[in-house]
């Protein structure tokens, strides 16, 4: 993935990118123990791009409507809406719960017709995986359902897909559980350092340009990991 040189990117537009989500993508400021990788993506990315990240920890796609959240990422004006929730619409989440079948599918769909309302598009981000391993290694899914209802709706949409749930796993497997607590986790199996934010929005990234080929002038070429 390359973007062109300082004279090809100059005239490229500027352009907006809305960041909705959970408090895996949320924006944490100066706190130097935890980051969510909406902080980190736009490092990534040509500084013709204004990233504005309106995820809040703790909302689910539910949550994230019903309290308003929605109608101010709309309002915002993007050209490209980057959306990744699931973790809050988990069962034993109270009133955020979703089904990933049903409501979570249905509110999917909104955020995808809204955006398209509003002249922006929309690109789904599939949950990424929580660090909660097998003894044997592996990773124990809790995702697994909303991740896949997903991939569904950005199929039926025709509209770009990032599978972070899958990526994510990959990674964590990888680097097996000693690691990836020490590399990415900010103290849990969820939150991340910011290594870890910066590991995440590097997976996005990759997939990103595929996702969404309007994006490819505005992505930087990946340093060697």
């Amino acid at each position: 993935m390359t973007k062109g040189a300082k004279g090809e990117e100059a005239n490229v537009p500027p352009i907006r990118i809305v960041l909705v989500g959970d408090s895996t993508v949320a924006d944490y400021g100066d706190n130097p123990n935890q980051a969510g990788w909406g902080q980190k993506i736009a490092s990534l990315l040509s500084e013709r791009v204004t990233i504005v990240n309106l995820a809040r920890g703790g909302r689910s796609s539910k949550s994230f409507i019903a309290e308003g959240l929605w109608e101010k990422a709309l309002a915002a004006k993007g050209d490209f809406i980057l959306i990744q929730f699931g973790h809050n619409d988990c069962p034993g989440k109270g009133d955020r719960t979703t089904d990933p079948d049903t409501t979570y599918s249905a509110n999917l769909r909104r955020y995808v017709a809204d955006a398209r309302v509003a002249g922006a598009m929309a690109v789904l981000i599939t949950s990424v995986e929580r660090r909660k391993f097998t003894p044997d290694g592996r990773i124990a899914c809790t995702l697994s359902a909303y991740a896949e209802a997903m991939r569904k709706v950005a199929a039926a949409e025709q509209i770009g897909l990032v599978d972070l749930h899958a990526k994510s796993i990959a990674l964590y497997e990888q680097l097996g559980p000693q690691r990836a607590a020490a590399e990415l986790s900010s103290g849990d199996q969820t939150h991340f350092s910011h290594a870890g934010a910066l590991a995440m929005a590097r997976l996005i990234v990759e997939d990103l340009a595929k996702a969404a080929p309007h994006l490819v002038p505005y992505i930087k070429t990946l340093p060697a990991k």
